[in-house]
C-alpha cells in the first residue's frame, strides 16, 4: 500500500515586502549583508485580517478543482497559526469544502519539520488501512508574531500555504525509509514565551537584544546561532545514516530537498554533506522560509522549473521549532 504524492498546489498572499522596502524603512539595518545570509530578497505577507485558514483553503479549493476529487477520507492540518485555540483548523476545512462525514482529521503543531510529520503520518494511515486518498495542509502566518523591528526574523520568513494529495497507489514505491528525531533541550532556542497557558498577562513587556532586536512576549524570539549550530550538528549525520542503511550514496538520489530555513544554512548542509548543488532546489529568494510549507513548496517549483520528475528518488528534510528533524526518503 504504497503512498504517492500525487499533487501539490500552494497559495502565497498578494501583498510583497522587499528588502528596498525594508531598507528604506530601516537605514540602521545592513540589508545587503542580511540579504546574502538569509538569500531571501522579498517575501509574502499575509494582510491584517487574512490567515493561514484563508491561504490554505485557496490551496485546497486549486488542489481539488484541478483533480476534480472530493473523496477525500482524512486530513492531516500543519500549522503553528490557527484561527482559534479550539476547534482545530480542519474542522473548518472539513466544513467549507463540503466533504463527507467520514473523514478522519488532526491538526498538529509543528514548524520547520512538518511536512515530513505529514508525510509519515500519511503513510501510517495508508498502511493500516484508515484512508486512502488524504489532503495535507502545511499553511502559516508567521508575520503576526514577529516584532516589526526585530530585523533576525522579518527579513526571514514569508506566510504561505500549500495543499499536497497524497494517494494510495499501487503502482509507487512511496515512502522508502524515514527517521524522525526530537532535540527538546532546545526549545527555547525559537519560541514564543506567551500565548499559551503557561505565561499570561505579561506580552506587552519589550525587551531588546545585544543586536537592538526588539520583541515582547507574544512576538517569535529567535536564537539563530542555536538553531543554526543545532541543524549543523544533527542534520547532516540523520541523512548520513538514512542513506547508509538503505545501502545508497549520495549521487543515487535524483534531488535533495530541504526546507528553506536560510541560504546560510543550506550552505552548510550542502558543504558538510560534500553534495553536487545540482542535486538541490533553492527558491528561498522570493518566498522566504515559509515553515512547513517551504518543501512542498519547492517540490512544485521543482516540478514546474522541470528539476523533478516522475520516478525520481529524492530525499527530503525538515528541521527546525522544537527542536525537531526528520527525513524521508522516497520515489517522486
Amino acid at each position: 500500500m504504497p503512498l504517492k504524492i500525487k499533487q501539490i498546489e500552494y497559495f502565497l498572499p498578494k501583498k510583497i515586502l522587499t528588502n528596498q522596502e525594508l531598507r528604506k524603512k530601516y537605514s540602521n539595518w545592513d540589508i545587503k549583508s542580511i540579504e546574502k545570509k538569509t538569500g531571501v530578497k522579498k517575501r509574502h505577507i499575509a494582510s491584517e485580517k487574512q490567515t493561514a485558514y484563508d491561504l490554505s483553503l485557496v490551496a485546497c479549493k486549486k488542489l481539488l478543482f484541478k483533480n476534480k476529487s472530493k473523496n477525500i477520507d482524512a486530513i492531516l492540518y500543519c500549522s503553528q497559526s490557527p484561527d482559534y485555540i479550539m476547534p482545530s483548523n480542519s474542522f473548518l476545512l472539513h466544513k467549507d469544502l463540503k466533504l463527507k462525514k467520514d473523514v478522519f482529521t488532526l491538526d498538529f503543531s509543528h514548524g520547520c519539520s512538518g511536512y515530513i510529520y505529514s508525510l509519515v503520518i500519511a503513510d501510517a494511515l495508508i498502511k493500516s488501512k484508515q484512508a486512502e486518498n488524504i489532503l495535507l495542509v502545511n499553511a502559516d502566518t508567521y508575520s503576526k508574531f514577529i516584532n516589526k523591528k526585530d530585523k533576525s526574523t522579518r527579513v526571514l520568513f514569508g506566510d504561505g500555504a500549500a495543499a499536497t494529495l497524497i494517494e494510495n497507489n499501487p503502482k509507487s514505491l512511496g515512502i522508502i525509509d524515514s527517521i524522525i528525531e526530537t532535540y527538546g533541550k532546545g526549545f527555547d532556542s525559537f519560541w514564543i514565551p506567551s500565548g499559551g497557558m503557561r505565561n499570561k498577562g505579561n506580552e506587552n513587556i519589550v525587551s531588546k537584544d545585544r543586536s537592538g532586536n526588539e520583541r515582547s512576549l507574544d512576538n517569535i524570539h529567535m536564537d539563530g546561532f542555536a538553531v543554526w549550530s543545532f541543524i549543523n550538528a544533527y542534520v547532516p549525520k540523520q541523512i548520513n545514516t538514512l542513506l547508509r542503511r538503505n545501502n545508497l550514496n549520495k549521487n543515487d538520489v535524483d534531488l535533495f530537498i530541504f526546507h528553506q530555513a536560510s541560504q546560510f544554512t543550506l550552505d552548510s548542509i550542502i558543504k558538510s554533506l560534500k553534495l553536487n548543488r545540482n542535486k538541490t532546489f533553492i527558491n528561498i529568494e522570493n518566498k522566504g522560509n515559509t515553515v512547513s510549507a517551504t518543501i512542498p513548496i519547492a517540490i512544485k517549483d521543482a516540478v514546474n522549473k522541470k528539476k523533478l520528475k516522475r520516478g525520481s528518488l529524492i530525499l527530503l528534510s525538515g528541521f527546525g521549532i522544537g527542536l525537531s528533524y526528520g527525513s524521508v526518503l522516497m520515489k517522486f
